[in-house]
């Protein structure tokens, strides 16, 4: 099946946060592609992966990179997809940096910038479900489902809580 959505990581020490979005992506049975491509040390590819994304059957972008993370950025002006920003959270700044870079986009040039780190990675996943979901029944109904999960797990911990604090 093509790849409708493409993770970009500016190294492979993003790995451990972008699997959140790949796990997310593959929950929602979204076809996806997985490559490294940094805005810093391999422009060129970082460009021509954004201008070809489109024609090889990508509808969404989710980037993360750490540091000066420019990487959303980059794809962002390349191609008219929808860009996601991870921040990736690396020291020395625990990712606030590269939520900065991230987010401080000119006009003309969006990013949608999720939050730092894991929490952000799976949040970018399900963004990018929402976006392809516009033109997927079928995905809809799956984050609906999801959503509905989320309700029941918290409905769940409350009774639990409740229990738990009245035996107290």
């Amino acid at each position: 099946m093509t790849a409708t959505a493409g993770v970009v990581m500016g190294s492979d020490s993003d790995w451990t946060v972008m699997q959140e979005t790949v796990q997310i992506l593959d929950f929602f049975e979204i076809p996806r592609e997985v490559v490294v491509a940094s805005a810093h040390r391999s422009p060129e590819r970082t460009f021509a992966y954004a201008r070809e994304a489109a024609g090889r059957g990508l509808k969404v972008l989710i980037a993360g990179a750490g540091g000066a993370a420019h990487l959303a950025g980059v794809l962002a002006s390349a191609t008219t997809l929808p860009v996601i920003g991870v921040p990736i959270d690396s020291p020395p700044l625990q990712g606030l940096d590269a939520l900065l870079a991230t987010v401080q986009m000119p006009g003309g040039v969006p990013v949608a910038t999720v939050a730092i780190g894991k929490n952000g990675a799976r949040n970018a996943g399900i963004l990018a479900a929402q976006i392809l979901a516009l033109s997927d029944p079928a995905l809809t109904e799956r984050l609906r489902a999801y959503r509905a999960q989320l309700a029941a797990e918290v409905e769940k911990t409350s009774e639990r809580l409740a229990a738990q604090a009245r035996r107290s």
